[in-house]
C-alpha cells in the first residue's frame, strides 16, 4: 500500500530540542543572552583590528538578521554563520581575516552546544518506541547552530543512533517547506514520499510542506502551541507518549 506510513521525521526545534532553554542556564552561570553575545562577538573580533562602536553593530546585526528571516520565510533557504556575519561585516563596511572570520561563525555555531538547550519531555522515550518499527529521520532548518553542531547535540542525548537520515538545511541548501528536503529525505530513507509523517510545530513548513506532497503530517503542542487552532495536521499530538498510537491509527485510516 503506497500511503501507508513507513518512515516518521521530525522537526528539531521546539519538537525535540526545547529552544532557547538554554537562556535560563546561560542567566545562571551569569552569562549575557545569546542575542547580545552574538553582537558582543562581532565587536570583540572587530576590535582587534580597529575601533568600533557597538551601536552601529547592534544596528548591522538587526538588519542581517531581518534579511534573513526575510530570505527564510520566502526562498526557503538558511544562510549558515558564517554567511550572517560576512552580512554584517558588509553593513559595517568592514572585514576580517579569514582565521577571525572562521573562528567566529564556530563561536556563533557552538554556542548551544557548549551551553545546551533541554529535549522535550518524552520525546526520547517516543523515538525508542518507533524505533525498530518504523524509518526515522530529521528535517530540520538550521539558524545558528550548524547540522554539525545538531548531530552533537542529538548524540549527547543518545538518541543520534535512532534517526537513519539527517536533512539540514545548511547542508543541503534548502530548508522546509521546499519539497527537496521533504523529498530527500524520503530518498535517504528509501521509501515513497508519501509514505513519510513528519513531526512538527510550524504549520507552513511542517505539516503544509510534507501535505503537499502527499505525505502526512503532525502538529505538535508539547513545546509550545502555534496555533493548532488553524493548523491543517492530519492529526495533533500534545503529549509525546501518544504518538505511537497518533501514527499508528492514522495507519489505519
Amino acid at each position: 500500500m503506497k500511503n501507508k506510513i513507513s518512515a516518521v521525521t521530525f522537526d528539531l526545534w521546539d519538537t525535540v530540542i526545547i529552544d532557547d532553554s538554554d537562556e535560563p542556564k546561560r542567566i545562571a552561570k551569569g552569562l549575557s543572552s545569546k542575542y547580545l553575545t552574538r553582537r558582543e562577538l562581532v565587536c570583540r573580533f572587530l576590535e582587534k583590528h580597529k575601533p568600533i562602536a557597538r551601536e552601529i553593530v547592534d544596528v548591522a546585526y538587526a538588519a542581517a538578521d531581518a534579511a534573513f528571516r526575510k530570505v527564510w520565510y520566502d526562498q526557503s533557504v538558511t544562510w549558515t554563520a558564517k554567511e550572517r556575519i560576512e552580512i554584517v561585516l558588509k553593513g559595517l563596511d568592514r572585514t576580517l581575516p579569514a582565521e577571525d572570520l572562521d573562528e567566529l561563525a564556530r563561536c556563533h555555531e557552538e554556542m548551544e552546544f557548549e551551553i545546551q538547550p533541554d529535549i522535550a519531555p518524552g520525546i526520547v522515550e517516543a523515538i525508542k518506541e518507533l524505533h525498530g518499527k518504523y524509518k526515522l529521520g530529521v528535517i530540520s532548518d538550521t539558524i545558528f547552530s550548524s547540522g554539525r553542531i545538531l548531530r552533537n547535540l542529538l548524540q549527547a542525548n543518545d538518541i543520534e543512533k535512532y534517526f537513519d537520515v539527517f536533512i539540514f538545511s545548511d547542508e543541503v541548501g534548502f530548508s522546509k517547506p521546499d519539497s527537496r528536503a521533504f523529498i530527500s529525505a524520503a530518498e535517504g530513507l528509501g521509501v515513497d514520499v508519501t509514505q513519510i509523517v513528519h513531526i512538527g510545530d510550524r504549520d507552513s513548513k511542517d505539516i503544509k510542506g510534507p501535505q503537499r506532497l502527499g505525505a502526512k503530517g503532525i502538529y505538535t503542542t508539547v513545546v509550545n502551541d502555534r496555533g493548532s487552532d488553524k493548523t491543517s495536521a492530519d492529526a495533533i499530538c500534545t503529549d509525546y507518549a501518544n504518538l505511537f498510537k497518533i501514527i499508528n491509527n492514522l495507519n489505519k485510516n
